[in-house]
């Protein structure tokens, strides 16, 4: 593997500050963020469809990276990342590996959402011995039911956001209540506080051939998640429309030992709604 890392810069303490860096390994350029303390497991934070490292939620970052070191990444072809995005959930994990690999790590802790749940799942299971503890938010298992219908969900919510003239995160990610609402405005506001350096936009065929992905995941065979043997905290919305909160449930009784947040009156980004208290979970899961 022929591997090129931006020089270390110093430690950020705030995810709007941290630079983003550049990581060219088999041919791609990965663009990236580390911030927090480095030294011990570091926490590496897997993004969802159409999104970029511009997409987390810097309160959940900022609590985590308190702690630990915590790494955002663009997958290949996505955001400023070099190549093409893969048709299959299975090759954008091998991308994460052939990443994380580049760092050096031979131990990490992930918190996913979404897509990123799927690729983190694909990852554990073909790289066991690589992760220690996983985070799996808003998101379902290989096969799991109506995943096939997240592009069309998807599909909906972006026409509902331009008639609306509004994020179509808000349709996606929120019920639309008066909660939901305020959550929404809420959330997309903290999404804007980073000013400079911010990340390329996701083209729209990198987002379709994402979603091209997903469909085939939905139709996928189920995997053996007997073979999850990590630690596992699952966490979503009660109502969520993208990845169906059911499929939370579902990866809880399947994944031996993990632990459920269900979060009441909220929707795909239910973790982001509930930001405070997420990441107060996170942070206790993963100090364990």
């Amino acid at each position: 593997m022929t591997i090129h890392r931006d020089p270390p810069g110093g430690v950020s303490t705030a995810y709007r500050d941290a630079p983003t860096r550049t990581l060219k390994a088999d041919g791609v350029r990965y663009a990236y963020r580390e911030l927090g303390p480095h030294g011990g497991v570091p926490v590496v934070f897997f993004v969802h469809l159409a999104a970029n490292l511009d997409n987390w939620d810097p309160r959940i970052i900022d609590a985590v990276a308190a702690r630990h070191h915590v790494i955002t990444f663009d997958n290949r072809g996505v955001g400023a990342s070099s190549g093409k995005v893969p048709d299959s959930i299975e090759a954008m994990a091998d991308d994460a590996y052939t990443f994380i690999e580049a760092l050096g790590f031979d131990k990490i802790d992930i918190v996913s959402f979404s897509l990123g749940g799927f690729i983190a799942q694909d990852l554990v299971i073909k790289h066991p011995g690589l992760v220690r503890r996983l985070v799996l938010t808003g998101t379902g298992p290989r096969g799991g039911r109506d995943i096939d219908k997240v592009p069309g969900t998807t599909y909906l919510d972006l026409l509902r956001g331009a008639l609306a003239r509004s994020d179509p995160k808000e349709f996606l990610f929120f019920n639309r209540n008066a909660t939901g609402k305020a959550a929404a405005k809420a959330f997309l506001n903290r999404l804007q506080e980073r000013r400079a350096d911010r990340d390329t936009n996701v083209t729209i065929r990198a987002f379709q051939t994402q979603l091209t992905a997903i469909k085939k995941y939905g139709r996928s065979a189920p995997a053996d998640l007997s073979m999850i043997t990590q630690p596992t905290l699952i966490a979503n919305g009660d109502h969520d429309r993208m990845v169906p909160s059911v499929l939370s449930e579902d990866l809880h009784r399947r994944i031996d030992g993990s632990e459920l947040i269900i979060y009441p009156d909220s929707g795909h980004g239910g973790v982001f709604q509930y930001h405070h208290e997420f990441a107060t979970a996170a942070v206790d899961f993963l100090d364990r």
